[in-house]
């Protein structure tokens, strides 16, 4: 009978014990949780909102570099989706929409309570146009001029407080 206390005392202090796969927020129940992307398992950093990778892009304006750090809406699921649903944006986040081959580009603010600045790519690498102050939850479409190669989305205000201006270049790479 000790034997089988002895046996069950040791199975029950092994189920506590976090194992090699815990992580800092299953140790400390009140750890904050971090909006900040997380690099995964697989070395990709992801958002932890959407899932969603997380790249690098430059706007440069002048001769200055803007860096931003933005979620890659690459599959077409990613792109019908969005900025939907989502009610914060940092001044140095956005997403970016790659288009390839490039093509007109088209967005509305269904479900989208942010208001944005929704910036197009041209096939040069430069801003070809930028609508800027988006109204929330229109349907009303906004287009690009021509062919985009990519579409960059910033939080409202953000692109005229940097000078970000249609001839500005945009630099990503898609890993």
């Amino acid at each position: 009978m000790v034997r089988f206390w002895l046996v069950a005392g040791m199975a029950a202090l092994t189920a506590c014990s976090p194992g090699e796969g815990a992580t800092a927020r299953a140790q400390v129940p009140d750890a904050p949780i971090s909006d900040a992307p997380v690099r995964g398992e697989d070395g990709i950093t992801r958002h932890p909102l959407s899932g969603l990778e997380v790249i690098d892009v430059v706007v440069v304006r002048d001769g200055q570099r803007l860096p931003f750090r933005v979620e890659l809406a690459a599959s077409e699921a990613a792109q019908a989706r969005g900025l939907m649903f989502r009610e914060e944006l940092g001044d140095d986040e956005g997403m970016l929409f790659p288009s390839d081959p490039p093509q007109p580009r088209s967005f509305w603010m269904k479900n989208t309570p942010l208001s944005l600045d929704i910036i197009f790519i041209g096939t040069d690498g430069r801003i070809s146009n930028i609508e800027a102050d988006t109204v929330p939850y229109s349907l009303a479409p906004v287009r690009s001029v021509g062919f985009a190669t990519a579409v960059l989305e910033l939080r409202a205000g953000r692109a005229k407080e940097l000078g970000i201006m249609p001839g500005d270049r945009v630099i990503w790479e898609i890993p």
